[in-house]
């Protein structure tokens, strides 16, 4: 099954989810501060939204680019398995 439709209805259909959301189920090892300021240093290639402009404005993943980091951290792994079996 694709990732973006699992994702779907893991958030019942939510465009743009929390922050704090992301963190709790897939960076439950860093608060959402720290997943900001890894991203903001380039640490993490995951765009993370504003609704508006205002700093205030709550922060959030886009699923679609949830979907696709998903996806590329899981092609990464079946690369580093494949390398580990070809020795």
């Amino acid at each position: 099954m694709k990732t973006f439709f699992i994702l779907m209805a893991q958030y019942g259909g939510l465009a743009v989810i929390p922050l704090e959301r992301v963190c709790a189920d897939y960076f439950p090892h860093l608060s959402p501060e720290k997943l900001l300021r890894k991203v903001l240093a380039g640490q993490l290639r995951l765009p993370v939204t504003r609704i508006e402009s205002s700093q205030k404005a709550a922060r959030g993943v886009h699923i679609q680019d949830l979907a696709d980091y998903i996806d590329a951290r899981r092609a990464e792994a079946v690369q580093d398995l494949a390398k580990l079996h070809r020795s």
